[in-house]
């Protein structure tokens, strides 16, 4: 189904961003998707984030695989780069292309089917290599574009549209993230866009993968009871690790000691961010701690939510490998191929 072009009308009284752009500027096509589909609300928390961090929209790539999830790449940002590859080849197409222009910021949207089941080895490679990217996977335990079957993500239990039963034990993306060593782990829910639009920037600014798992139910498939990755089902079983939100790096800000385990700050803008604290023991930076939490949400049959785990001392693809710092899409041609005798010259290190 072709995408329709929103018409460029703009209302003078839109507010704008350091570099002179609306909300409106960060939107792409008019969605084809079903109404009511939680990829739609996680489109418009990455329009919100990607407009208050006043991203560049031309310095920024949009990249995907296939399925519902990967047809988003057209609903935002419509001046930014984009590349809709082969079925859960998007993070090996990424790794492609961060490899050869290192200074484009990188958005990856795949889906519980795109990246659990025909693209699981190259999301777990593309983590081991820490591809710096926000990688953010809509999670609606279905595939949605060939009619609701079971996919990899589907809780043991759970029940189709059509009363079957999944029996096969899922694959959870945020335990397989951290098992493999990925940097920034965190969940969300499309349905809590308070919440998801801070993770979201965050995730873009982070130093190597920033993987955030989104339930998105699937209006059409899979919002009926018995299914646990519906609206209701996350609603009533959200477990939110903490209630805080983005600070970017300025001057330090200091806080007033918390009572009842809130704090108020006031921002460089004059706004009020109100922090809650997180439960007694939870230690983000550690990665057992959250790796025990969710398996322990999972267990109660909850959902956990929030950042799980950050760990800013990582290194991404680029420093491992020990790359230039110019970007090899501008380097001049004798740089790229300087030619036998410096072939030769390498060659003699393996002789």
């Amino acid at each position: 189904m072709t995408s329709i072009a929103k018409p460029p009308v703009r209302h003078p009284g839109l507010v704008r961003n350091e570099l002179g752009l609306s909300v409106r500027d960060y939107e792409g096509s008019m969605s084809t998707l079903c109404a009511g589909c939680g990829h739609d609300s996680v489109t418009a928390a990455l329009v919100q984030a990607a407009w208050e961090l006043a991203l560049p929209p031309h310095r920024a790539a949009k990249m995907s695989g296939i399925g519902c999830s990967s047809k988003t790449t057209a609903y935002f940002m419509r001046q930014s780069h984009g590349f809709n590859s082969v079925h859960g080849r998007m993070p090996s197409v990424t790794t492609g292309a961060s490899a050869a222009n290192r200074d484009l910021t990188y958005i990856g949207i795949s889906g519980d089917g795109d990246s659990l089941s025909i693209g699981l080895g190259q999301l777990s490679h593309a983590i081991r290599r820490n591809v710096r990217m926000l990688y953010v996977i809509d999670n609606n335990g279905v595939y949605g574009l060939t009619k609701g079957q079971f996919s990899a993500s589907a809780d043991v239990g759970s029940t189709s549209k059509k009363g079957e039963t999944n029996v096969q034990p899922p694959i959870d993306p945020v335990l397989l993230a951290l098992t493999l060593g990925a940097t920034f782990v965190a969940r969300s829910f499309s349905g809590d866009k308070a919440q998801l639009v801070p993770i979201l920037k965050a995730g873009l600014l982070h130093n190597g993968m920033a993987l955030i798992d989104v339930i998105s139910p699937c209006v059409t498939f899979n919002d009926h009871e018995g299914s646990t990755k519906s609206y209701k089902f996350t609603r009533e079983h959200e477990v939110e690790i903490s209630a805080a939100d983005f600070v970017p790096l300025r001057r330090e800000i200091t806080a007033p000691a918390a009572e009842a385990g809130v704090t108020s700050v006031t921002m460089h803008d004059g706004s009020m961010v109100r922090f809650r604290q997180t439960h007694d023991g939870y230690d983000p930076t550690s990665r057992e701690s959250a790796y025990a939490h969710v398996r322990a949400c999972q267990l109660r049959h909850e959902v956990a939510t929030g950042l799980l785990f950050i760990d800013e001392r990582g290194s991404d693809m680029h420093a491992m490998a020990n790359t230039v710092s110019t970007p090899l899409v501008d380097l001049p041609y004798e740089q790229l191929c300087p030619g036998n005798a410096a072939l030769q010259k390498l060659m003699e290190k393996y002789r």
